[in-house]
């Protein structure tokens, strides 16, 4: 259902670019079939260039999932240029103007706002897409009011999103790693989404070698994310896992007799395994939470749920916090905390933008972002 909306909104929206687009060209009539043809491919390049990904890997399906990915960005910024175009229009049918400030020639007036809206559309895409290649770090410390059995402090390096296939390749995996690594972590968490969906792109492109290159004396776990199972769950999740990820699944470990991990699986796992994820209750059955509790939880939802539970700090993701403006406002509404610090209770709460991309590979709300912790025990 969520795709065939996604598909018919696609198409709604690319017909009435078409259309304009067509209009614009009147004054160069002879480019407006290779337009329309371009529109079309553009149109269904995404959706055709993952089905062929399931069956093949090679330059034809990747350019075709590229050009798709950077395609839902010029359709975002384009269409809203071309509303503030239209609604130009209709006021225009009550107090002319238009045609004051085009002058004589119209059509070529028509011409040139289609050639700005281009320029504006490329300018803003290409800023997002190198702003989506550097990730900012996040320093946060935390007091946390309990015996770590001698332990007194722990940096944690911790990233959610980072969505590895056809769009977070092998350049941007090793940028991951090194990256990481170089915060001297005691510990490495990944709070969900660590795949995009279908896991061929990533063996394809051994995107695992990467993986095995993260170094943390307390190891490396991750909880699920919504994209792990869309990727059919198993498969995913078991790639991680034989690349020296620990995949917790409601499930908590102790760590060096002085605190605790504890991942949940993600809500979406109910469509792929047919069993609800444990309530908060029965996940933390047999964590002594005398001791820090740390819970990975890909999705922010239900704060009040975990708040003055014995959990100390919850790290998540998710939201992206919209990923391209203006759909962080949306998310703001929807969860409680979209990005950022949050403390209820007794609780640390984290919503990260996520270190990769979904779709386009564009960032213009936020910044993507790797998390340092450094947690104080007392």
């Amino acid at each position: 259902m969520f795709f065939a909306i996604v598909l018919t909104v696609q198409v709604l929206v690319n017909l009435y670019l078409t259309v304009r687009g067509y209009q614009a060209l009147e004054a160069y009539p002879k480019i407006r079939p290779w337009f329309i043809a371009f529109m079309v491919l553009a149109t269904f390049s995404y959706i055709v260039g993952r089905i062929l990904e399931r069956n093949m890997y090679n330059p034809l399906t990747v350019s075709l999932h590229w050009l798709g990915a950077f395609w839902f960005a010029v359709m975002l910024y384009a269409t809203l240029q071309v509303l503030l175009i239209d609604i130009a229009r209709l006021l225009d049918l009550a107090i002319p103007f238009i045609r004051k400030i085009s002058g004589p020639d119209y059509p070529r007036f028509k011409f040139i706002v289609g050639a700005i809206v281009a320029g504006i559309t490329f300018t803003v895409i290409t800023a997002g897409h190198i702003n989506a290649w550097h990730p900012r770090i996040v320093n946060l410390s935390l007091e946390v009011p309990k015996d770590a059995n001698g332990l007194k402090t722990l940096r944690i390096a911790a990233v959610s999103d980072v969505h590895l296939g056809t769009i977070i390749g092998p350049r941007k995996t090793a940028k991951l790693v090194n990256t990481i690594n170089s915060l001297d972590p005691d510990i490495i968490l990944l709070a969900g989404d660590v795949l995009d969906e279908d896991v061929g792109p990533v063996i394809s492109q051994n995107l695992g070698d990467s993986l095995r290159k993260l170094k943390a004396p307390m190891g490396i776990y991750a909880c699920t994310g919504n994209h792990e199972y869309i990727g059919g769950g198993e498969p995913s999740i078991k790639y991680l896992q034989e690349h020296n990820i620990k995949v917790l699944r409601d499930t908590s470990v102790l760590i060096n007799d002085a605190f605790y991990i504890v991942g949940r699986e993600d809500l979406h796992a109910r469509h792929n395994t047919k069993h609800p994820r444990k309530g908060i209750d029965e996940l933390m059955n047999g964590t002594d939470i005398n001791m820090p509790v740390i819970l990975l939880d890909h999705q922010p939802y239900h704060l009040d749920s975990v708040m003055n539970r014995g959990i100390d700090l919850q790290i998540s993701g998710h939201t992206h916090h919209g990923q391209m403006w203006p759909f962080g406002y949306i998310t703001n509404k929807i969860y409680e905390v979209s990005r950022g610090y949050k403390k209820k209770g007794d609780t640390h709460f984290w919503v990260s933008t996520g270190f990769g991309t979904w779709g386009p590979p564009v960032r213009t709300g936020n910044r993507p972002e790797v998390m340092l912790f450094e947690l104080k025990f007392n």
